[in-house]
């Protein structure tokens, strides 16, 4: 059995935070290439903000399912003073806290924030996108927010892109439709259309259309991935960072046309539809629901010969991916290990069990590779087992496909920070690194590792924006950190500089890179799991 973000769908009801303009912001107006928008100027940091711009069509009617199209240019000015609509999705993941004006299929929108000066031109920018397996997710989650970074000299945009079957359905009559014969990849095609907007338009925010850096966490790591290996992307960016997690085998690996072609014809039928332009017909609101009761989780990627060529492995070997410097890393204890133990105890015995039954040809070597004498043992074994087949590996093969295959520089971090306490006891942590209000709240775990997003905050320099957790002194040394690390990369190419540890890049071919451990003391070791790594790199060698 395969273990894929799907592990991590329980469902959750967030808190939506109502966003507020300060009293400290004076309207701004700038001439955009589709006409003039007019957003907010906060007078005690400087910092310009610009929520809800349209870099799309909305794509609903005949629209829906097809590749996004530029929006259309405007007369007068149009306010982007707050956040748009997000995605159609439904709650998913109880960390994603959202100030979003409510959800809607209208969502091809962006968001800026900039500390250009009158005359500022030619700042580094950074785009992110968010994750949530490309079946939840929003631009303006606070965790994202760009403030911090535009405080310290660089441009941030944050961009919705559609989601589930919205996103990525494909079908025999789409593909029919297109000039290239495929379909799907809608939601990866709408951060591509982004990415072009930045290049047309980011300029006017004083941004550098020649300095642009891509990042994003899980499926957002997924799609830094997927924008790399692009032939439509790949001269759009400079830059890249992924926070656990890339579009390879067993991680949202895409599938063959034909095969999801033949899933979305499969879906329609099986919800008593026969023909695409049934569902244009629909509502968004019936398409959800049409979703929702099918209880699937998402819809696949697609090599569909337009944005996607080949697989990553294929593209990336032949070297036909964004030559850029890479920085990425995932989090020490990405999925509990009961993930894989599936209600088995942490007991040896168990675990020898379930390892034969995961890996019927391979056991005897999976055991030689993780200690399982003891309980405590099992449990951080199980834990590696299942953090490495949901999404460790795949960030991993991302890792080592560019520094092996690139002449530009790789850094691999490992974040190991474990999660404060809550604020609230009624809360419980989730499976995901959510957040859940419980009336009979679960007793708090051991952690024995850091959890699947906990990183994000940390690496925005948004601990203050998070208010579920009791943010320490040490939290925000960690942060100063990594979000340091981060801003030096999107302006450099290089994480280093100032009095942060030394972070050395990867050599191709090297036996045991530097890893930078990001933690309370965050210091740079030489790689001692890449055997794990290497172990799945063989066990998965037929689909990668």
């Amino acid at each position: 059995m395969k273990l894929t973000i799907a592990c991590c769908a329980i469902f959750f009801f967030g808190f939506l935070p109502v966003y507020a303009q300060s009293n400290n912001s004076m309207p701004v107006q700038i001439i955009l290439k589709n006409g003039i928008i007019e957003g907010n100027y906060d007078v005690t940091n400087g910092i310009l903000t610009y929520f809800g711009i349209p870099f799309a069509k909305p794509p609903v009617g005949e629209l829906r399912w097809k590749a996004p199209i530029p929006a259309d240019k405007w007369i007068g000015v149009k306010e982007t003073r707050k956040f748009s609509a997000r995605p159609v999705q439904g709650l998913v993941f109880g960390d994603m806290n959202s100030f979003s004006d409510g959800v809607s299929e209208d969502c091809l929108y962006l968001n800026v924030w900039t500390p250009a000066k009158r005359n500022s031109k030619d700042l580094p920018v950074l785009v992110y996108f968010y994750g949530g397996g490309f079946v939840a997710g929003d631009a303006s989650e606070p965790r994202y927010n760009g403030e911090s970074m535009a405080k310290e000299g660089v441009v941030v945009v944050t961009v919705n892109y559609r989601l589930g079957i919205f996103g990525f359905l494909a079908h025999p009559e789409l593909s029919a439709e297109t000039s290239y014969k495929g379909s799907g990849n809608y939601g990866l095609l709408d951060q591509t259309l982004a990415l072009q907007w930045v290049k047309d338009n980011i300029a006017a925010f004083g941004g550098n259309p020649n300095q642009v850096t891509i990042a994003g966490e899980s499926a957002g790591s997924i799609s830094v991935s997927y924008q790399m290996a692009s032939p439509l992307a790949k001269n759009l960016i400079h830059g890249a960072i992924g926070e656990s997690g890339a579009g390879i085998n067993p991680t949202l690996a895409p599938l063959g046309l034909a095969e999801a072609e033949k899933t979305g014809k499969e879906f329609i039928e099986l919800a008593g539809y026969t023909t695409i332009s049934e569902l244009r017909k629909m509502s968004a609101k019936d398409v959800f629901e049409i979703y929702q009761e099918s209880k699937r989780f998402g819809f696949p990627v697609v090599i569909d010969n337009y944005f996607l060529p080949k697989s990553l492995p294929e593209i990336f070997r032949a070297g036909e991916q964004a030559q850029v410097p890479l920085l990425l890393g995932w989090n020490s204890a990405e999925i509990p290990g009961q993930a894989f133990m599936q209600g088995q105890p942490y007991t040896k015995q168990a675990f020898i069990a379930k390892v034969k039954e995961t890996y019927p040809s391979d056991w005897e070597q999976v055991l030689m590779l993780h200690p399982h004498e003891t309980a405590e043992e099992v449990e951080y074994a199980a834990t590696d087992l299942a953090s490495d087949r949901f999404i460790s590996y795949s960030t991993w093969k991302w890792f080592d496909l560019h520094r092996n295959h690139s002449k530009q520089a790789v850094y691999r971090y490992l974040f190991s920070k474990l999660s404060p306490p809550l604020v609230d006891k009624g809360l419980t942590a989730g499976l995901a690194g959510g957040t859940v209000r419980s009336e009979n709240p679960a007793p708090v775990l051991k952690q024995i590792g850091a959890r699947h997003a906990a990183e994000i905050e940390y690496a925005m320099g948004n601990l203050h924006l998070v208010k579920e957790f009791q943010w320490s002194q040490e939290d925000f040394k960690v942060s100063n950190t990594m979000f340091n690390y981060f801003t030096n990369f999107v302006k450099s190419g290089n994480p280093n500089g100032g009095e942060l540890p030394a972070w050395s890049a990867a050599k191709s071919g090297e036996s045991n890179p530097p890893v930078m451990v990001i933690d309370t003391e965050s210091k740079e070791i030489k790689a001692t799991n890449d055997i794990r790594y290497q172990f799945h790199d063989r066990y998965y060698k037929n689909s990668n």
